[in-house]
């Protein structure tokens, strides 16, 4: 019997460690170091490195994930903020002109074989799966000049709207 109690404590460690590792929750800004982020999180989709030395790691959860984590750290390694960047603070930011490198560093990457281009508008559409502010999933979508490779626009639909799932089944497990 202490064996099998042992067994579920040591079950119920790994999988708090996994959860903590998918937001970095366990790391604490100004304290961790961008290899306590490395280890914590893994290797990053994507990296930025700032004039200033300063570095940005894209974490996304997607493509059935709602959340992308970026962590900061500053020139000194240490960590300054992991914030969740799917949220509508964030695509505000996205607008009219801006290039696709921008709009990555802004977002992360969208889930893969989650863009489409089409052809007669000479549009290319990236998309994110997020939790809308009234916990309904939701995907934002970034509609780019094929071309120029420039934001035209961007929308946001409920995932009840095409057709994705029920009105019942579209609430997010936060």
């Amino acid at each position: 019997m202490v064996a099998r109690g042992l067994w579920q404590a040591m079950a119920m460690c790994g999988f708090l460690a996994a959860c903590a590792g998918y937001g970095g929750s366990g790391l604490v800004p100004g304290a961790a170091r961008i290899d306590d982020v490395l280890r914590v999180m893994g290797r990053p989709a994507m990296e930025w490195t700032e004039a200033d030395g300063s570095r940005r790691l894209a974490y996304p959860r997607g493509p059935m994930g709602v959340h992308t984590y970026m962590a900061l750290a500053g020139p000194d390694g240490r960590l300054k903020s992991i914030e969740n960047v799917l949220e509508a603070g964030h695509f505000s930011r996205i607008a009219a002109g801006m290039g696709k490198a921008e709009v990555l560093k802004t977002l992360g990457p969208p889930a893969p074989g989650w863009t489409v281009y089409f052809p007669a508008r000479d549009e290319l559409v990236w998309e994110w799966r997020y939790c809308d502010d009234w916990n309904r999933l939701a995907r934002f979508e970034v509609l780019f000049d094929g071309s120029r490779e420039v934001v035209r626009s961007t929308m946001s639909l409920r995932e009840e709207q095409v057709g994705s799932c029920t009105q019942d089944g579209c609430a997010c497990a936060r």
